[in-house]
């Protein structure tokens, strides 16, 4: 790595010496083909970028490894997270974390993201319908209408929580689908939306049970509890969704939407890293650590939120451009680009513990969920890493690390959704 890293110097330098023309305008200063980030987003130009396709990666062979990934989380009976069941004559279906043999509203919403982007309203369906009939509190109390974050995969709840990340999601998956379906069975989605929306908003502590955004804050909670309420998770802050949310919503809540939009970008500045762009898993609403909180699972999700919102939007494009090439630099430039590994300090060094579960606490790996959050940075720089690091994710395979560790669930939905963020098909419209 050092004699590339060298080399790379080298031709940097001799650019900024000489003219564009020295170096070739088709170039880059390490000497590859220019790829050059989105000067505007896909809410102003309506164009999506296929990034794997443009770096020579065969559209047959992208569609294969899309359809891979999704037939081994959803369609593989022997290890796959996804099962199709019948309740009540009802076709109903669930995600499991199959490590934990629980049923989440994060993994629920994630597969209904994954069902409105790839075009699948049966699937979105039947997932929506196990989450009403399970998750939901739809009886009459201070929770009425949030959703219990986890459960068994026969539907008894293990816990009567909320986690707000899962019911952001919610939304947005909704609202999407209103976009590209309208309605669909029994459901129509934006009145789904609106539904779900007057009662996280109807939330005021009563019994505990809050809203999922810190009003006073205008910032996502880490769970809708009066607890709770008083700190955040980094990867729960997606402005790009509540920017769906104010332009699809059409609730007179517009304004809102708009300023919790902007209030996240301001926060992922204080959350990150100002050096390495590394970030918490937990944090303050200043951004500072919660209780020590270092980058593990859930901070995985950071950079690609981030680049969620610079292809969408791009409204923070220049701090988020430059978030871009701390991250990998601190990641790629120092470890390697097939040796990196998935939790870290702030400052890039070690953790000074890890995050695992069971029989896997204490393992570090160069996880193929990381690998794909990290390099959808690559659509907001043209770096050194760039390119190379997007040709690494693709090469990436979901199946048991070497250790016999296998993670379908979350290392496998990340990563499809890295796969679809890199081939233009993670959309806003159609």
């Amino acid at each position: 790595m050092k004699t590339i890293k060298t080399i790379a110097l080298c031709l940097a330098s001799i650019c900024m010496a000489g003219t564009l023309a020295s170096c070739g305008s088709s170039k880059n200063a390490w000497g590859q083909k220019s790829m050059a980030p989105a000067k505007k987003g896909y809410a102003e130009t309506g164009k999506y970028r296929n990034y794997l396709k443009e770096l020579g990666i065969p559209q047959a062979d992208i569609d294969k490894k899309i359809n891979e990934v999704f037939s081994e989380i959803f369609e593989n009976p022997e290890r796959g997270a996804y099962k199709d069941v019948e309740i009540d004559g009802k076709k109903m279906g669930y995600i499991s974390d199959v490590k934990n043999n629980d049923v989440r509203t994060e993994g629920m919403s994630y597969g209904m993201m994954v069902a409105v982007q790839l075009d699948k309203p049966e699937l979105f369906n039947k997932l929506w319908r196990w989450s009403n009939h399970f998750m939901r509190h739809n009886e009459e109390g201070p929770s009425h209408g949030l959703f219990a974050w986890s459960c068994r995969t026969d539907g008894r709840r293990t816990s009567q929580g909320s986690a707000s990340d899962g019911e952001l999601y919610y939304v947005t998956d909704l609202l999407l689908a209103s976009r590209r379906w309208g309605s669909y069975e029994e459901f129509n989605y934006l009145e789904e939306a609106q539904t779900l929306l007057n009662q996280l908003f109807s939330k005021d502590g009563t019994g505990g049970v809050t809203n999922i955004i810190n009003m006073e804050k205008k910032l996502i909670n880490f769970c809708p509890d009066t607890r709770s309420n008083e700190w955040t998770d980094p990867s729960y802050h997606l402005p790009a969704f509540y920017e769906i949310w104010a332009e699809t919503a059409k609730d007179g809540r517009e304004a809102i939407y708009r300023e919790l939009a902007d209030s996240a970008r301001a926060y992922l500045h204080r959350a990150t890293d100002p050096v390495t762009g590394i970030n918490p898993d937990q944090s303050q609403f200043d951004g500072t650590a919660n209780r020590g909180s270092e980058f593990h699972y859930d901070s995985w999700r950071v950079p690609m939120n981030i680049a969620m919102d610079y292809t969408w939007y791009h409204k923070d494009a220049e701090w988020q451009s430059d978030y871009a090439n701390r991250m990998q630099e601190a990641i790629v430039g120092r470890y390697g680009l097939t040796e990196f590994p998935d939790q870290f300090a702030l400052n890039g060094d070690a953790p000074r513990f890890l995050m695992g579960g069971g029989r896997w606490k204490g393992n570090l790996r160069h996880s193929i969920g990381f690998v794909g959050t990290l390099s959808t940075t690559s659509l907001m720089t043209d770096g050194q890493y760039s390119q190379d690091l997007v040709r690494h994710m693709f090469d990436q395979v979901l199946e048991p690390y070497e250790d016999g560790y296998y993670d379908v669930y979350y290392d496998g939905l990340v990563y499809l959704f890295a796969l679809l963020h890199l081939s233009g098909n993670y959309r806003m419209s159609w």
